[in-house]
């Protein structure tokens, strides 16, 4: 059995059992039930999830603005920015965002003179980048709330405690690395360049920004309709983003209702995920499709005009020349 087919049965495997858990979630209510709590929603919260969803992005694109210096090249922050909210929408919503959204961001940076390696790197930059902030902001909230870990997973007090010191210990060994070590970082096949220091630093600030934002965003949607902390919303927000991404099941569908179930029993934890997810996956998705079809035809045009001008200018030259 290839190698690749084994990651296609396993890619299946996490999307049928995603199902699975959503429609254990959602065979308990009905759908008025729904529909009923997400009318609840007051407009303030919606408004303030949305400008949380928002400062994510704004971070995800400083991701790849500080992957872009990484790889020693150059390029307008706004161009940053586009590859990075139109790659992420659609790699967000799709699954196995790596690839996805690598894809769609070659599309951009090999326009303004990237090339494949270079892309490639910035792609594993960003995933580094989001290991760093999981484990920060993660190990923050283990050890500042174990008991609501302890409660999700089944696992002992002291061995959330343990595992969020090692979470947070990781991201000290990286920077200290960086600060030191200039060889290539290689584990068995895998290499990484690391980073110098200040953009080391970086990776973790906007890392752990970003699922803090995330996080904001949940809070506002679950806060409306109970009593629920921000440390816990941050301890599930960062539970199902791990699943999420061990499982690659696109938006992370089944593994987060069922992961705030332990925070909002009832109707209203369904009607809270929908609309996060409505806020952070379905609107960023509803801008990211179009934005990529109009940039394709605009870059596509300046291709074909800087190619017909490049071809013209020979003609012009000889047909000023005197004869």
């Amino acid at each position: 059995m290839s190698l690749r087919l084994v990651f296609r049965v396993v890619a299946v495997a996490a999307v049928v059992f995603a199902l699975y858990l959503l429609f254990q979630t959602l065979r308990q209510y009905t759908l008025d039930e729904i529909l009923t709590a997400l009318r609840a929603i007051p407009v303030s919260h919606l408004l303030l999830g949305l400008a949380f969803a928002a400062a994510s992005y704004v971070c995800l694109s400083c991701f790849d603005a500080l992957g872009v210096r990484y790889t020693g090249k150059r390029l307008p922050f706004h161009k940053t920015a586009l590859a990075s909210f139109v790659s992420l929408s659609i790699g967000h919503n799709v699954g196995v965002a790596a690839l996805s959204s690598g894809a769609v961001r070659y599309r951009y940076y090999a326009r303004w003179g990237l090339t494949a390696e270079d892309v490639a790197k910035i792609v594993l930059f960003c995933g580094v980048t989001v290991a760093l902030g999981l484990m920060t902001l993660g190990g923050a909230s283990l050890l500042l709330r174990p008991q609501d870990a302890a409660d999700m997973t089944g696992l002992s007090r002291s061995a959330v405690f343990a595992i969020g010191i090692a979470s947070l210990i990781a991201p000290v060994i990286y920077l200290v690395l960086s600060a030191f070590v200039r060889k290539p970082l290689t584990i068995k096949s895998w290499s990484f360049d690391l980073p110098k220091l200040p953009i080391a630093a970086a990776q973790i600030v906007v890392g752990t920004l970003n699922f803090a934002f995330v996080a904001a965003s949940l809070h506002q949607m679950l806060s409306a309709f109970a009593e629920a902390g921000y440390l816990k919303v941050a301890s599930v927000s960062i539970i199902a983003n791990v699943a999420a991404i061990i499982s690659h099941v696109p938006g992370g569908i089944g593994v987060l209702e069922a992961t705030v179930a332990h925070i909002l029993p009832g109707a209203e934890s369904v009607a809270a995920v929908i609309a996060f997810r409505v806020i952070y996956y379905f609107i960023p998705l509803a801008l990211g499709l179009p934005t990529l079809l109009i940039s394709e035809i605009v870059m596509k045009d300046k291709s074909t005009s800087a190619a017909k001008s490049t071809s013209e200018e020979p003609h012009g030259r000889h047909a000023g020349s005197p004869a």
